[in-house]
């Protein structure tokens, strides 16, 4: 029973004392410091031991300006502590709390002169002066702990983050580039840290002092991290080809693996920079016997011609090389699968795609080849106009493979095809769902289609306008251009000061930039932009002028004339970076 009334107080004691410290804490962040020097003072009278509430009835006096209180709780607690070199800190800031600076100086130069003497107090000292926004105290507390001892990574990554809220962007480079000096290994840490300093504009100023650092180091001395810094800069800016660069001098210092190159082809496949795309898996062609690595190099290569435009002569003797060194296999199903695309969107051979398709589909293929297989079939038989046939290979996908990316892409296309058909309603119910789907690419995909046919189906009229609008864009998915400028022209005049009439004009200049009827495309475009001011497609169509002008009329004038009502006057637009990096390229500021 003893025992028991023992555990009893215990339990009810430490409770108690845990509720007073969090009502003591509910009073501090809420700015009632009065209700909570009262509870501190009581929990620094039963711990006095306790940093933690020393520091908070220390803060507490501060904010109610009882600075003598303050004063006389730090001299008892240095009294009972007296190896405590911070509290030289707590009694400086007390006193320049009260604008007596001067004397507040000699209490720092007395920590920092303990430090001198004893660099393990470095830490707790380097603390207060942080703890107390005493940033360069706090840095020349690190930096003679650093000096004692140089190799101590944890001091390193202090100083350096000190520098970056200072605002001395360089310093704090060089602190975390001397991290990898002591330690190559860190090289993924300091990427994190470095990451939130540096953004995806080459021009940014962080960006240029990151890059002339590295550069600065691999002039003193070669070494494999400072090579993946550059190659990760460059990525970040995705400028590919300069990334490469740095990868080829990695592999030819290691040639262990071509991962790296691999993924480096990807991300510039990725992101639409083809030649770069090409560059890395040619490099990967050249230097790699491994058969499975020649055959994916080779497939990216071939997919990068066929964005890129390449003439059906070269394309088709690509394919045929291929067939020739591997055969017509399961090896080779991704070609074939890239084969059929070619046949039917690109040169109009559809029943010949459809046939390569399902002899595939007779081989022993796992379940997700087979999804692959059947994705391309019913995009092709959509494309022939058989909707019906399409939708039972996009079910059967989402049946077999629920929940998996290529059930929800399956599930995408049977709205795609839904819409193209006029049923927008079942189109929107699996809109809806895939809104939320785990890939962010079918995710926006389906936003923006959800969000096309719900501002366009106000009402029947506007319904009418979407019912043109879909199938002239079921034309255009038909390599049908010319058909489907003549609807969007019929939209265009019917529905004039419409919804629907900023999306026509949009899709319509593309057309005309396909069918290489250039200056339509721009005046359709600025058509765009002298719509409703608030249009949410009108930094879309700046930034189509601006890269019209640039890449195809040849006008850089015109190009930086739009990208800058882009920096100006759209500073939220998700083209500001990309319109920033054209028009000073455009304006011949030195980029590399």
């Amino acid at each position: 029973m003893r025992y028991f009334l023992v555990f009893l107080f215990v339990f009810t004691f430490q409770f108690t004392s845990a509720q007073s410290v969090q009502l003591a804490n509910r009073y501090f962040v809420t700015g009632a410091y009065d209700k909570a020097e009262q509870l501190f003072a009581e929990l620094h009278a039963q711990k006095p031991y306790s940093t933690y509430y020393f520091k908070r009835l220390i803060s507490c006096y501060q904010q109610l300006e009882k600075f003598k209180k303050a004063e006389e709780t730090i001299l008892a607690y240095q009294k009972k502590y007296p190896q405590k070199a911070e509290l030289y800190v707590e009694l400086g800031y007390n006193l320049q709390l009260q604008y007596k600076n001067e004397e507040a100086e000699k209490f720092y130069k007395k920590a920092l002169k303990a430090v001198d003497k004893n660099p393990k107090l470095g830490n707790p000292v380097g603390r207060a002066f942080k703890d107390n926004f005493l940033l360069k105290q706090a840095l020349e507390t690190f930096k003679k702990m650093d000096s004692k001892s140089s190799e101590n990574i944890s001091t390193k990554t202090t100083i350096a983050s000190i520098y970056g809220e200072l605002g001395e962007i360089e310093n704090m480079f060089s602190a975390y580039l001397e991290m990898i000096e002591i330690r190559e290994n860190y090289n993924n840490i300091v990427l994190r840290y470095i990451g939130r300093y540096v953004t995806d504009d080459s021009e940014n100023e962080n960006n240029k002092i990151l890059k002339n650092l590295v550069f600065k180091k691999i002039q003193e001395g070669p070494k494999d991290a400072w090579n993946e810094i550059l190659s990760w800069l460059f990525i970040q800016q995705k400028e590919y080809s300069k990334a490469l660069i740095q990868e080829k001098a990695l592999y030819r210092r290691n040639k262990e693996s071509f991962q790296r190159i691999f993924n480096l082809g990807e991300n510039a496949f990725q992101n639409e920079d083809y030649d770069s795309s090409i560059k890395a898996y040619n490099y990967i062609l050249e230097n790699s016997q491994m058969p499975e690595e020649i055959i994916e190099s080779r497939y990216y290569i071939l997919e990068s011609k066929l964005k890129n435009g390449t003439e059906n002569k070269e394309i088709e003797q690509e394919f045929e090389n291929v067939y020739t060194q591997f055969g017509r296999n399961i090896n080779t199903m991704y070609f074939q699968i890239l084969e059929a695309d070619y046949l039917a969107f690109r040169k109009g051979e559809s029943s010949k795609a459809i046939q390569i398709l399902k002899e595939i589909l007779n081989q022993n293929l796992t379940k997700f080849e087979e999804a692959d297989v059947k994705i391309k079939l019913a995009d092709i038989l959509v494309y022939e106009n058989k909707f019906n046939q399409g939708l039972i290979y996009y079910s059967q996908i989402q049946t077999d493979l629920k929940n998996h990316r290529l059930a929800q892409l399956a599930k995408f296309k049977v709205a795609k095809t839904s819409y193209y058909k006029g049923d927008f309603d079942w189109a929107k119910t699996q809109l809806d769902v895939l809104k939320k789907s785990t890939s962010q690419l079918i995710s926006n995909d389906a936003i923006d289609l959800f969000m096309l046919i719900t501002d366009n189906s106000v009402d029947e009229d506007e319904k009418k306008g979407l019912e043109l609008y879909a199938k002239a864009d079921f034309l255009s998915y038909r390599n049908q251009n010319n058909a489907a400028i003549d609807s969007l022209n019929v939209i265009l005049q019917k529905f004039k000061g419409r919804a629907i009439e900023d999306e026509a004009l949009m899709k319509q200049a593309e057309l005309f930039e396909k069918t290489n009827q250039l200056e339509k495309a721009a005046e359709n475009y600025l058509k765009v932009t002298n719509l409703k001011e608030n249009d949410i497609l009108i930094d879309d169509a700046y930034f189509a002028l601006g890269k019209l002008y640039e890449e195809k009329i040849n006008n850089p004038e015109k190009a930086s004339e739009y990208y800058q009502k882009i920096i100006f006057d759209y500073p939220s637009s998700i083209y500001l970076v990309e319109a920033r990096k054209r028009f000073r390229n455009l304006r011949g500021d030195a980029i590399n």
